[in-house]
């Protein structure tokens, strides 16, 4: 089939804080949807050593330096997936009200499921600590702004078990209508500029 007639996928957006449940989420939604969806995240791209990690722990290569292009061509990338029709669950964690609107015009005119998964602070800090691979201090950061500048088609809570809020997810998936709440901070983005 040429990509001329091949549909284009779809998009479930995963927020939230670092230690979050994300990841879990993503593979109990990956395990349960009908339909195949890649599970794709900054943590896969990482931990595949994709990044130079032992030049950038070493400090001969500044991570400041390279960070904000590493997530940009993430971003980037997600268009290219999806326009050749690969569904994708993606994690990502919207640090600020830019990034946000960045990938939203992105991604403007994809099917795009918007969903911020909570999670108690102190849990989320329990979490990073026994995790053992994130700087502490990151869950605090990201729980006091990663949903406050975000308008969601979802919302979950973490406390519960990933399998019953992967069921959640796919039945308010199922259930979505257009305008998207990407393109509804579009709009609202566009007013207020």
């Amino acid at each position: 089939m040429s990509d001329t007639l091949r549909p284009p996928g779809k998009i479930i957006l995963l927020n939230g804080a670092s230690s979050s449940g994300k990841s879990s989420l993503a593979r109990a939604v990956q395990a349960r949807i009908e339909e195949p969806f890649w599970h794709i995240s900054i943590d896969h791209l990482r931990d595949s050593d994709v990044l130079p990690t032992v030049r950038i722990r070493s400090g001969e290569f500044p991570w400041t330096s390279m960070r904000d292009a590493f997530f940009e061509g993430f971003e980037h990338s997600l268009p290219a997936y999806v326009r050749c029709g690969n569904n994708l669950i993606v994690e990502h964690i919207m640090e600020n009200r830019a990034w946000l609107l960045r990938l939203a015009r992105l991604l403007e005119g994809q099917d795009v499921f918007f969903v911020g998964l909570h999670c108690d602070l102190a849990e989320l800090e329990r979490r990073e600590i026994a995790r053992g691979d994130r700087k502490v201090g990151d869950a605090r950061r990201d729980f006091h702004q990663v949903h406050s500048y975000c308008r969601y088609d979802a919302e979950l809570d973490s406390a519960i078990a990933s399998e019953a809020n992967a069921d959640r997810l796919i039945a308010a998936w199922h259930a979505r209508t257009p305008p998207s709440a990407l393109q509804r901070l579009l709009d609202e983005a566009g007013q207020a500029d």
